[in-house]
């Protein structure tokens, strides 16, 4: 009887250290898998030290006088597991210009390998901020040399930027990405028609866009990292001459307010022709920021939110652009003397390409950028200030012209103002009707405007080919 029991007792220590090894080999084996994406995020002061011209009001008659609360620029690096990472920087600026971008791309490819086609920069537009941008910086500075402050401005967030980077991509941890969307409703179109043309005026029955995109990223324990966001809506419900995010940074405070330790980022929409309505006061940017946060909250507690699955595309080439037939010398002369005093300066600047260049330029090359996460999400990135109607479109077109076998169509997130806002991108329906993004936008800059019959047919051309070149590198082993 001892014999069979002491058999027993060793059978059973056997099963047990068995079933133990068996675990702990399993258990290792989890350990030892990789995670499907890594990612961190992080927070930079950009608010300018002294006063600066501000952006967005030609008007404007003086430089800043203080701040309601600090601007940021926001940076979120993803990684996949092949390796491939995506550097997404929003910022509290009116625009992306080439002189902070390139630079930053270039060190980026040099220094840490990552194509300038993964980095992708986003302005918010307010109104009220740093004028980065140096020929505006000139034209409109009185007294003083603005055109430096602008450069000298534009090389110091170039460097807290890289370091920022730099900083960052040694703490990219495991993470799991996941979309959900909501709504806010103070966006309304504001190009409304009247026997005399289009006006800049609230205009309810216009198209609008306003969904809340929200690109959760989050650890393994839930605990959220950050959440990228986006709206399609000037921030233009201020107009004083404070530093200030408008509805976009207030959003982005709430947020983070909430939820200590998550980056909250914005990411400008197609809002070249939606406002903030109502406006012009700073509860109402208040009001608009809480709504819009409020939204990102609804998204953030969807109970099954879309996993985003990898692995990461990418993909990036400048579009050409025509111009429609510039003025004559004689137009340009006449317009000189007799225009108002931007149609005047618009004319000079163009009169010196004349004589510089021996004629005006007929077009210009412009970014265009396609991000593609697996099957689950395809983010395209438009130059300029994009009027809705490139959202609306490219939103339906993109989810038809998926290969995905599978019956869940991508996601199609649609960004305007990214990597270089030149001025207003309008589509085929805005250029025929005329009125600011139109037409007479263009006289603030050194365009000769507008733009060709093409312009829309040709961006959205070079989206879809975009697009189909990102989701083939997604494709390859």
């Amino acid at each position: 009887m001892k014999f069979y029991f002491r058999q027993f007792l060793i059978l059973t220590v056997l099963i047990i250290g068995m079933v133990s090894v068996t675990e702990t080999h399993v258990s290792a084996a989890e350990n030892d898998s990789k995670p499907e994406w890594r990612g961190a995020a992080t927070s930079v002061v950009i608010t300018p030290d002294e006063p600066m011209w501000m952006s967005g009001y030609a008007a404007r008659t003086k430089p800043s006088e203080g701040k309601v609360h600090d601007l940021y620029a926001k940076l979120l690096i993803l990684e996949d597991t092949r390796g491939q990472k995506v550097v997404i920087i929003t910022t509290d600026l009116i625009g992306i210009t080439r002189a902070l971008r390139d630079p930053i791309a270039a060190r980026l490819e040099s220094e840490f390998n990552i194509p300038s086609a993964a980095l992708l920069m986003n302005a918010s537009h307010t109104h009220c901020g740093p004028e980065l941008r140096e020929d505006k910086a000139t034209r409109r500075g009185l007294g003083g040399d603005r055109g430096a402050e602008a450069r000298q401005y534009t090389k110091m967030l170039v460097e807290k930027l890289l370091k920022a980077i730099e900083a960052t991509l040694p703490r990219l941890e495991p993470v799991e990405l996941k979309y959900a969307s909501a709504r806010a409703g103070f966006a309304m179109n504001r190009r409304l028609p009247t026997p005399k043309g289009v006006i800049n005026s609230p205009y309810p029955e216009g198209p609008v866009d306003q969904r809340v995109p929200v690109l959760i990223v989050e650890r393994p324990d839930r605990s959220l990292v950050a959440a990228l966001f986006g709206y399609a809506c000037h921030n233009t419900t201020l107009s004083f001459y404070q530093f200030c995010g408008d509805y976009a940074g207030y959003a982005q405070e709430y947020l983070e307010d909430a939820h200590p330790g998550m980056v909250a980022l914005f990411m400008m929409g197609c809002g070249g022709d939606q406002n903030p309505y109502p406006r012009r006061s700073l509860d109402l940017a208040k009001q608009h920021g809480r709504a819009l946060s409020n939204a990102v909250e609804v998204a953030l507690s969807v109970k099954q939110p879309r996993e985003i699955h990898g692995p990461l595309g990418v993909a990036m080439e400048e579009v050409e652009l025509e111009f429609a037939t510039p003025p004559s010398r004689e137009e340009l002369l006449e317009r000189r003397e007799t225009g108002n005093k931007y149609e005047q300066s618009h004319a000079v600047r163009l009169l010196d390409q004349l004589e510089e260049r021996g004629g005006i330029q007929t077009s210009y090359a412009f970014p265009l950028q396609v991000i593609q996460f697996g099957n689950d999400l395809t983010l395209a990135a438009i130059c300029g200030e994009t009027v809705v109607d490139y959202s609306l479109r490219l939103q339906q077109e993109l989810k038809t012209s998926t290969g995905n076998s599978s019956d869940q169509k991508p996601v199609v997130w649609v960004a305007g103002y990214s990597n270089h806002v030149f001025g207003y991108l309008p589509s085929l329906r805005v250029l025929k009707e005329g009125g600011y993004e139109g037409n007479r936008a263009m006289i603030y800059t050194s365009y000769p405007g507008p733009f060709a019959d093409s312009v829309e047919q040709r961006v959205v051309s070079k989206i879809h080919e975009l697009t189909n070149q990102a989701r083939k590198t997604t494709q390859q082993k």
